[in-house]
Protein backbone atom coordinates (compact mmCIF):
# COMPACT_ATOMS: atom_id res chain seq x y z
CA UNK A 1 0.00 0.00 0.00
CA UNK A 2 1.59 3.80 -0.64
CA UNK A 3 1.96 5.69 2.18
CA UNK A 4 0.02 8.86 3.08
CA UNK A 5 0.60 11.70 1.40
CA UNK A 6 0.78 14.14 4.16
CA UNK A 7 3.97 15.50 6.22
CA UNK A 8 5.39 13.53 8.43
CA UNK A 9 7.02 15.93 10.98
CA UNK A 10 10.88 15.93 9.46
CA UNK A 11 13.34 18.03 11.37
CA UNK A 12 14.56 19.01 8.08
CA UNK A 13 13.46 21.95 5.90
CA UNK A 14 13.99 24.46 2.39
CA UNK A 15 17.10 25.33 3.82
CA UNK A 16 18.67 21.92 4.82
CA UNK A 17 21.64 20.41 2.47
CA UNK A 18 22.82 17.17 1.58
CA UNK A 19 25.11 16.95 3.65
CA UNK A 20 22.93 17.81 6.84
CA UNK A 21 19.89 15.03 6.44
CA UNK A 22 22.51 12.52 5.22
CA UNK A 23 24.43 13.00 8.94
CA UNK A 24 24.88 9.78 10.96
CA UNK A 25 23.76 7.73 8.04
CA UNK A 26 26.44 4.89 7.43
CA UNK A 27 26.46 3.52 4.16
CA UNK A 28 29.55 1.22 4.41
CA UNK A 29 29.39 -1.23 1.88
CA UNK A 30 26.28 -0.01 0.34
CA UNK A 31 25.86 0.76 -3.83
CA UNK A 32 24.18 3.84 -5.03
CA UNK A 33 23.58 4.58 -8.85
CA UNK A 34 23.20 8.25 -9.76
CA UNK A 35 22.11 9.13 -13.56
CA UNK A 36 22.99 12.89 -14.21
CA UNK A 37 25.68 12.70 -11.33
CA UNK A 38 28.14 14.26 -12.71
CA UNK A 39 26.31 17.72 -12.94
CA UNK A 40 24.42 20.12 -10.46
CA UNK A 41 22.57 18.54 -7.64
CA UNK A 42 23.58 15.39 -9.15
CA UNK A 43 27.48 15.88 -8.34
CA UNK A 44 26.84 16.55 -5.07
CA UNK A 45 24.71 13.82 -4.08
CA UNK A 46 27.91 11.65 -5.60
CA UNK A 47 29.74 13.69 -3.19
CA UNK A 48 28.00 13.46 -0.31
CA UNK A 49 27.00 9.71 -1.06
CA UNK A 50 30.71 8.82 -0.85
CA UNK A 51 30.97 10.68 2.25
CA UNK A 52 28.73 8.55 3.86
CA UNK A 53 30.95 5.19 2.98
CA UNK A 54 28.77 4.64 -0.38
CA UNK A 55 30.25 2.91 -3.85
CA UNK A 56 29.05 5.14 -6.60
CA UNK A 57 28.75 4.46 -10.38
CA UNK A 58 27.57 7.23 -12.69
CA UNK A 59 26.49 6.70 -15.65
CA UNK A 60 27.71 9.48 -18.33
CA UNK A 61 27.01 10.18 -22.04
CA UNK A 62 29.65 12.24 -21.80
CA UNK A 63 32.50 10.48 -20.13
CA UNK A 64 35.24 12.93 -20.64
CA UNK A 65 32.93 16.31 -19.26
CA UNK A 66 32.20 13.47 -16.47
CA UNK A 67 35.60 13.04 -15.56
CA UNK A 68 36.39 16.57 -15.80
CA UNK A 69 33.29 17.74 -13.43
CA UNK A 70 33.88 14.98 -10.94
CA UNK A 71 37.69 14.99 -10.48
CA UNK A 72 38.74 15.63 -7.11
CA UNK A 73 35.98 12.86 -5.94
CA UNK A 74 38.08 10.11 -4.99
CA UNK A 75 36.21 6.52 -5.37
CA UNK A 76 33.23 7.66 -7.64
CA UNK A 77 32.48 4.95 -10.88
CA UNK A 78 32.32 6.37 -14.20
CA UNK A 79 30.47 3.98 -16.88
CA UNK A 80 29.18 4.86 -20.42
CA UNK A 81 25.55 4.99 -21.05
CA UNK A 82 22.72 7.26 -22.65
CA UNK A 83 19.67 7.40 -21.41
CA UNK A 84 17.82 8.22 -25.60
CA UNK A 85 19.90 5.17 -26.49
CA UNK A 86 17.93 1.43 -24.96
CA UNK A 87 20.80 -0.11 -26.53
CA UNK A 88 23.48 1.62 -24.15
CA UNK A 89 20.94 1.39 -21.34
CA UNK A 90 21.09 -2.52 -21.47
CA UNK A 91 24.50 -3.08 -21.87
CA UNK A 92 25.63 -0.52 -18.69
CA UNK A 93 22.56 -2.36 -16.70
CA UNK A 94 24.41 -5.48 -17.63
CA UNK A 95 28.11 -4.30 -16.83
CA UNK A 96 26.71 -3.65 -13.56
CA UNK A 97 25.68 -6.86 -12.80
CA UNK A 98 28.00 -8.75 -14.12
CA UNK A 99 29.88 -6.92 -11.09
CA UNK A 100 27.47 -6.42 -8.54
CA UNK A 101 25.31 -8.77 -6.87
CA UNK A 102 22.94 -5.58 -4.92
CA UNK A 103 22.03 -2.44 -5.66
CA UNK A 104 20.77 -0.49 -2.51
CA UNK A 105 20.36 3.46 -3.82
CA UNK A 106 19.01 4.28 -7.67
CA UNK A 107 18.63 7.98 -8.17
CA UNK A 108 17.03 8.67 -11.41
CA UNK A 109 18.45 12.18 -11.22
CA UNK A 110 19.64 13.11 -15.23
CA UNK A 111 17.41 14.93 -17.40
CA UNK A 112 16.74 17.40 -19.49
CA UNK A 113 14.13 20.67 -19.83
CA UNK A 114 12.81 22.31 -22.03
CA UNK A 115 14.65 22.34 -25.20
CA UNK A 116 13.27 22.73 -28.27
CA UNK A 117 11.77 19.60 -29.97
CA UNK A 118 14.06 16.53 -31.07
CA UNK A 119 13.16 12.60 -31.00
CA UNK A 120 15.43 9.54 -30.65
CA UNK A 121 16.03 7.00 -33.03
CA UNK A 122 12.65 5.34 -31.98
CA UNK A 123 10.80 9.05 -32.75
CA UNK A 124 10.31 9.59 -29.13
CA UNK A 125 10.11 12.66 -28.08
CA UNK A 126 13.67 13.65 -26.26
CA UNK A 127 11.97 14.91 -22.67
CA UNK A 128 9.74 12.18 -22.43
CA UNK A 129 12.63 9.65 -23.93
CA UNK A 130 15.09 11.04 -21.33
CA UNK A 131 13.39 11.64 -18.09
CA UNK A 132 10.74 8.74 -18.52
CA UNK A 133 11.50 6.20 -20.63
CA UNK A 134 15.05 6.21 -19.93
CA UNK A 135 14.78 5.75 -16.22
CA UNK A 136 12.21 3.61 -16.68
CA UNK A 137 14.19 1.12 -18.68
CA UNK A 138 16.90 1.47 -16.92
CA UNK A 139 15.22 0.51 -13.39
CA UNK A 140 13.56 -2.68 -14.95
CA UNK A 141 17.18 -3.63 -15.98
CA UNK A 142 18.58 -3.78 -12.72
CA UNK A 143 15.50 -4.70 -10.92
CA UNK A 144 17.58 -8.11 -10.12
CA UNK A 145 19.74 -6.20 -8.07
CA UNK A 146 17.40 -4.22 -6.34
CA UNK A 147 15.10 -7.23 -5.11
CA UNK A 148 18.76 -8.71 -3.76
CA UNK A 149 19.43 -6.04 -2.01
CA UNK A 150 18.48 -5.08 1.82
CA UNK A 151 15.55 -2.52 1.48
CA UNK A 152 16.46 -0.40 -1.58
CA UNK A 153 15.34 2.74 -2.63
CA UNK A 154 14.69 4.23 -5.86
CA UNK A 155 14.64 7.89 -6.25
CA UNK A 156 12.44 10.03 -9.57
CA UNK A 157 13.24 13.48 -9.93
CA UNK A 158 10.11 15.15 -10.39
CA UNK A 159 9.16 19.15 -9.98
CA UNK A 160 7.01 21.57 -8.77
CA UNK A 161 6.15 22.24 -12.65
CA UNK A 162 4.21 18.90 -12.74
CA UNK A 163 1.83 20.27 -15.09
CA UNK A 164 -0.67 19.03 -17.55
CA UNK A 165 -3.59 16.78 -18.27
CA UNK A 166 -2.51 13.28 -16.80
CA UNK A 167 -4.76 12.48 -19.82
CA UNK A 168 -1.98 13.56 -22.49
CA UNK A 169 0.58 12.34 -20.98
CA UNK A 170 -1.25 8.92 -21.41
CA UNK A 171 -2.44 9.47 -25.06
CA UNK A 172 0.31 11.71 -26.54
CA UNK A 173 3.41 11.42 -24.63
CA UNK A 174 5.44 12.20 -28.09
CA UNK A 175 3.66 15.53 -29.26
CA UNK A 176 2.39 13.63 -32.54
CA UNK A 177 -1.35 14.69 -32.48
CA UNK A 178 -0.72 18.13 -30.46
CA UNK A 179 1.48 21.22 -30.76
CA UNK A 180 5.03 20.72 -29.19
CA UNK A 181 5.35 22.89 -26.09
CA UNK A 182 8.53 22.54 -24.48
CA UNK A 183 7.37 23.71 -20.99
CA UNK A 184 4.26 21.16 -21.29
CA UNK A 185 6.67 18.54 -22.20
CA UNK A 186 8.46 19.08 -19.48
CA UNK A 187 5.80 19.50 -17.04
CA UNK A 188 4.28 15.89 -18.91
CA UNK A 189 7.55 14.21 -17.89
CA UNK A 190 7.90 15.36 -14.51
CA UNK A 191 4.10 13.78 -13.84
CA UNK A 192 5.48 10.94 -15.25
CA UNK A 193 7.98 10.57 -12.85
CA UNK A 194 5.72 10.84 -10.41
CA UNK A 195 3.45 8.06 -11.86
CA UNK A 196 6.39 5.88 -12.02
CA UNK A 197 7.64 6.04 -8.19
CA UNK A 198 3.70 5.32 -7.60
CA UNK A 199 3.29 2.46 -10.00
CA UNK A 200 7.12 0.96 -8.50
CA UNK A 201 6.67 1.28 -5.56
CA UNK A 202 3.30 -0.92 -5.39
CA UNK A 203 5.02 -3.85 -7.19
CA UNK A 204 8.41 -3.51 -4.93
CA UNK A 205 7.25 -3.29 -1.71
CA UNK A 206 6.67 -6.92 -1.56
CA UNK A 207 10.37 -7.44 -2.38
CA UNK A 208 11.66 -4.80 -0.16
CA UNK A 209 11.89 -1.94 -2.70
CA UNK A 210 10.56 1.26 -2.05
CA UNK A 211 10.19 3.85 -4.30
CA UNK A 212 9.78 7.75 -4.27
CA UNK A 213 9.69 11.14 -6.74
CA UNK A 214 10.72 14.34 -5.54
CA UNK A 215 10.82 18.09 -6.16
CA UNK A 216 14.09 19.40 -5.50
CA UNK A 217 13.68 22.90 -5.77
CA UNK A 218 14.67 25.57 -8.26
CA UNK A 219 18.52 25.63 -8.78
CA UNK A 220 19.64 27.81 -11.63
CA UNK A 221 23.42 26.73 -11.09
CA UNK A 222 23.19 23.83 -13.14
CA UNK A 223 23.24 22.19 -17.07
CA UNK A 224 19.22 21.59 -16.44
CA UNK A 225 18.57 25.20 -17.57
CA UNK A 226 20.78 25.39 -20.63
CA UNK A 227 17.76 25.89 -22.50
CA UNK A 228 15.82 28.48 -20.48
CA UNK A 229 15.36 31.95 -21.48
CA UNK A 230 16.89 34.52 -19.09
CA UNK A 231 14.14 37.02 -19.20
CA UNK A 232 12.06 33.83 -17.81
CA UNK A 233 14.75 33.32 -15.08
CA UNK A 234 14.19 37.01 -14.04
CA UNK A 235 10.60 36.92 -14.17
CA UNK A 236 10.34 33.95 -11.96
CA UNK A 237 12.85 35.31 -9.40
CA UNK A 238 15.54 32.79 -9.94
CA UNK A 239 18.31 35.50 -11.14
CA UNK A 240 18.91 38.96 -10.10
CA UNK A 241 19.78 41.56 -13.25
CA UNK A 242 23.13 40.33 -13.56
CA UNK A 243 22.34 37.07 -14.11
CA UNK A 244 23.33 35.85 -10.84
CA UNK A 245 21.48 32.69 -8.96
CA UNK A 246 18.64 34.63 -5.93
CA UNK A 247 19.00 32.21 -2.78
CA UNK A 248 15.98 31.93 -1.41
CA UNK A 249 15.38 28.50 -0.15
CA UNK A 250 11.88 29.11 1.74
CA UNK A 251 10.12 30.32 -1.63
CA UNK A 252 11.95 27.35 -3.82
CA UNK A 253 14.99 29.12 -5.14
CA UNK A 254 18.35 27.00 -3.61
CA UNK A 255 21.84 26.13 -3.94
CA UNK A 256 23.27 23.18 -5.39
CA UNK A 257 23.97 21.55 -1.96
CA UNK A 258 20.33 22.00 -0.43
CA UNK A 259 18.70 21.40 -4.26
CA UNK A 260 20.76 17.66 -3.56
CA UNK A 261 19.23 17.29 -0.08
CA UNK A 262 15.40 16.13 -0.39
CA UNK A 263 17.00 13.16 -2.95
CA UNK A 264 19.73 12.40 -0.46
CA UNK A 265 17.22 12.21 2.10
CA UNK A 266 14.78 9.99 0.01
CA UNK A 267 17.57 7.58 -0.59
CA UNK A 268 19.14 7.19 2.71
CA UNK A 269 16.29 8.68 5.52
CA UNK A 270 15.34 5.64 8.58
CA UNK A 271 12.32 8.29 8.75
CA UNK A 272 11.30 6.89 5.72
CA UNK A 273 11.52 3.39 6.53
CA UNK A 274 8.24 1.16 5.64
CA UNK A 275 6.81 4.38 3.47
CA UNK A 276 6.65 4.62 -0.38
CA UNK A 277 5.36 6.07 -3.16
CA UNK A 278 5.31 9.25 -2.15
CA UNK A 279 6.38 12.84 -3.89
CA UNK A 280 8.76 14.53 -1.30
CA UNK A 281 9.74 18.34 -1.45
CA UNK A 282 11.89 20.33 1.43
CA UNK A 283 12.96 17.36 2.79
CA UNK A 284 9.36 16.54 3.81
CA UNK A 285 6.16 14.28 2.34
CA UNK A 286 4.23 17.44 0.48
CA UNK A 287 0.79 17.31 0.91
CA UNK A 288 -2.00 17.05 -1.72
CA UNK A 289 -3.37 19.69 -3.62
CA UNK A 290 -7.54 19.37 -3.68
CA UNK A 291 -9.15 18.34 -6.84
CA UNK A 292 -9.85 22.11 -7.65
CA UNK A 293 -6.79 22.89 -7.19
CA UNK A 294 -4.87 20.78 -9.98
CA UNK A 295 -3.91 23.44 -11.96
CA UNK A 296 -1.62 25.03 -9.48
CA UNK A 297 2.15 25.05 -9.16
CA UNK A 298 3.15 24.97 -5.39
CA UNK A 299 6.40 23.62 -3.94
CA UNK A 300 5.18 22.17 -0.94
CA UNK A 301 2.21 19.97 -2.71
CA UNK A 302 1.50 17.32 -5.79
CA UNK A 303 -0.98 17.36 -7.73
CA UNK A 304 -4.30 14.63 -7.32
CA UNK A 305 -3.85 13.19 -10.59
CA UNK A 306 -0.51 12.51 -10.34
CA UNK A 307 -1.20 9.91 -7.01
CA UNK A 308 -3.90 7.96 -8.62
CA UNK A 309 -2.80 4.24 -8.75
CA UNK A 310 -4.80 3.61 -12.13
CA UNK A 311 -2.89 6.16 -13.96
CA UNK A 312 -0.37 5.03 -12.54
CA UNK A 313 -0.89 1.37 -13.61
CA UNK A 314 -1.57 2.77 -16.96
CA UNK A 315 1.44 5.36 -17.45
CA UNK A 316 3.53 1.97 -16.54
CA UNK A 317 2.21 -0.31 -18.68
CA UNK A 318 2.32 2.45 -21.85
CA UNK A 319 6.46 1.91 -20.50
CA UNK A 320 6.40 -0.96 -21.35
CA UNK A 321 4.96 -1.34 -24.56
CA UNK A 322 7.37 1.80 -25.73
CA UNK A 323 10.15 0.49 -24.44
CA UNK A 324 9.85 -3.52 -24.50
CA UNK A 325 11.17 -3.39 -20.95
CA UNK A 326 9.70 -5.57 -17.86
CA UNK A 327 10.67 -6.12 -14.36
CA UNK A 328 12.00 -10.14 -14.54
Amino acid sequence: MPSEQAPIGSPFGPASTAQDVIQGVDLDGKTAIVTGGYSGIGREAVRVLLAAGAKVIVPARNIEKAQQTLAGLDGVQLEAMDLMDPVSIDAFAKSFLARNDTLDILINCAGVMANPLTRDARGYESQFSTNVLGHFQLTCALWPALIAADKARVVFLSSANHRGKVIDVLHDPNFEHREYDPWVAYGNSKAANILLALALDSIGEAHGVRAFSVHPGGIFDTGLVRHMDLAIARAHGMIDEDGKPIIDPENGWKTPEQGASTMIWAATSPLLDEKGGVYLSNNEVSRQLAEDDDDKIDNDSVKPGVKNPVNAGRLWRLCEELTGARLD
